[in-house]
């Protein structure tokens, strides 16, 4: 009964100990504070096990945000279209003999 209570209590003591994961910063925090952004990719870089999924994620999106404004490329809307491919011509087939 002893062993069960002192058991009892040092799995209470590992759990009160655990240690609590930081709160991660918004994306819309990070594009605002682009000096906080360098730091925390940079940070990423180093050790993205240590700073966490959670936060290199945000590093990242917000990163993509500040590149490409507001999600859309600058050449999305690109008024320069493709050429068109070449027309097909009506000339006879390469494998049909002349008519005489």
């Amino acid at each position: 009964m002893r062993l069960i209570l002192i058991l009892s209590l040092f799995a209470l003591a590992l759990a009160a100990c655990e240690k609590r994961p930081a709160p991660i910063e918004s994306v819309e925090s990070l594009v605002a504070n682009p000096q906080r952004l360098k730091e925390l990719r940079e940070a990423c870089k180093a050790d993205h096990a240590k700073v966490g999924d959670a936060q290199c994620n945000a590093v990242a999106e917000a990163t993509r945000r500040r590149f490409l404004g507001q999600g859309q490329s600058p050449y999305a809307g690109d008024p320069v279209k493709p050429p068109a491919p070449p027309a097909a011509e009506s000339a006879p087939p390469a494998n049909s003999a002349p008519k005489d």
